[in-house]
């Protein structure tokens, strides 16, 4: 189906483009959300009389996302959950959550703002993008801890999910399983291969 973007639609196309696009998308999509027309002759002349109007609202629009934007892009929102010793979580941070941390912190984003692929399941710091408007992205921090405490040692770029003691113990097992499996080694329990005369 052939339909004219009355705003920008991300891997789709600018405002005012005619694009064809899959019936259900069009029909699910597209057209419920006011974001494109059929691209009917009648609907051509509409929208060209349209045309100045929806610019002037996207310009509106796009303003208050960028001050919005700005206000969050580089922000560093910290969650924190239960997670083993190694760091993996007992569950996992979606979309939802990172929404209920912005909104302690008193700003309103909707879910189809938040560009997070798939929920966060390990501690440390994540990169989260967040589309305000079509044409305005903002970068975010999420940093997910046990505790406050530990989160501020993430903050400041601290491994939290191994100890010292067990970097050590690794490398010690690595060491010794190397010399094991050694065959020139030459091991204590081995019995010695007498000469012959």
């Amino acid at each position: 189906m052939e339909v004219i973007l009355l705003e920008r639609v991300a891997k789709l196309g600018q405002m005012g483009e005619v694009v064809r696009v899959k019936d259900g998308f069009a029909r699910n999509f597209l057209l419920p959300r006011g974001k494109a027309l059929r691209a009917t002759k009648d609907n051509r002349e509409k929208f060209e009389g349209m045309k100045a109007d929806l610019e002037a609202r996207n310009l509106e629009a796009k303003g208050e996302a960028t001050t919005v934007a700005e206000k969050i892009n580089g922000k560093n929102v910290v969650i924190l959950r239960q997670a083993s010793e190694t760091g993996q979580l007992f569950g996992s941070v979606s979309v939802r959550d990172i929404i209920a941390a912005f909104a302690a912190d008193s700003v309103s984003i909707n879910r189809s703002q938040v560009l997070l692929d798939a929920p966060i399941k390990v501690i440390g710091q994540h990169k989260v993008a967040i589309a305000v408007h079509p044409e305005v992205e903002a970068g975010v921090t999420v940093t997910v801890a046990r505790s406050a405490d530990e989160a501020d040692r993430i903050n400041r770029g601290e491994d939290v999910n191994s100890r010292k003691e067990d970097q050590d113990a690794a490398a010690e097992a690595l060491a010794a399983a190397g010399e094991f499996f050694d065959p020139e080694a030459q091991h204590d329990d081995e019995p010695v291969a007498e000469t012959e005369k």
